[in-house]
């Protein structure tokens, strides 16, 4: 049920910003490309078991992620693994990551970039990210 819901929420941010981009004057592809909407900012889980520890000091806040579906993930059906120049930091934290399944899944144009990047004991508090809808 929860997850229905932040679908939905998601479906409906994601109409609201097609409709603000269709109210839009139109300038030319230049101008459309660079729109782009928040989906979600999340914590890096499982980065204590990954590459993080190696890579940590080489990683820069507006780094580019690439996300990768997992499907056959024996722990989680809509598993998203996080990468920073080929190397596996961990995943989208489990109770986070149906909708940006749904969308790699879908095929729609996600970024993902560094927000956050610290020497915190926690390994939630490693690395945050954000994930960003194109248009």
């Amino acid at each position: 049920m929860r997850f229905r819901r932040i679908e939905c929420f998601f479906l409906h941010t994601l109409a609201f910003a097609l409709a603000c981009l269709l109210a839009l004057p139109a300038t030319g592809e230049e101008a459309t490309s660079q729109l782009q909407l928040l989906m979600q900012s999340s914590p890096l889980a499982g980065s204590q078991f990954y590459a993080l520890k190696t890579v940590r000091e080489k990683i820069r806040v507006g780094d580019a992620l690439t996300l990768a579906r997992e499907p056959d993930n024996p722990y989680d059906a809509n598993a998203v693994r996080v990468e920073w120049q080929g190397e596996k930091l961990g995943y989208v934290p489990r109770r986070e990551n149906h909708a940006v399944a749904a969308a790699l899944t879908r095929g729609d144009p996600l970024t993902a970039v560094v927000s956050r990047v610290t020497d915190d004991p926690d390994p939630w508090k490693r690395l945050e990210f954000e994930i960003w809808l194109r248009f």
